[in-house]
């Protein structure tokens, strides 16, 4: 298993790549199946498997074809802070409303 804490973004395209080509062979699909069912072209399945080369877009409509939307719920969620220290960093960087520049009287 390919720790991506230390993987080139080279290794993390391709171990996800190939995850998901595990998942449309487990599901018993073709490129061409899957290529069908997100709308898009052979080539760019074949890409996206081959090569680890694909657009945001295309990546998705890859995932949600093979019905692993919900893998992505909790991608990018913001953590909550772990330690006083983190929470106190959290606080100072919460962005803060400028005083006025001058009152009316």
């Amino acid at each position: 298993m390919l720790d991506f804490a230390f993987a080139t973004q080279q290794e993390i395209c391709a171990e996800l790549a190939t995850r998901l080509k595990r998942q449309r062979l487990a599901q018993s699909l073709t490129q061409k199946d899957l290529a069908e069912r997100a709308g898009l072209a052979l080539g760019t399945v074949k890409n996206l498997e081959g090569k680890g080369i694909s657009s945001l877009e295309s990546f998705i409509r890859v995932v949600v074809a093979l019905g692993l939307v919900d893998e992505l719920a909790t991608l990018f969620e913001l953590k909550t802070a772990q330690s006083i220290a983190q929470m106190e960093r959290a606080q100072l960087a919460e962005r803060k409303r400028a005083p006025r520049s001058g009152s009316k009287a």
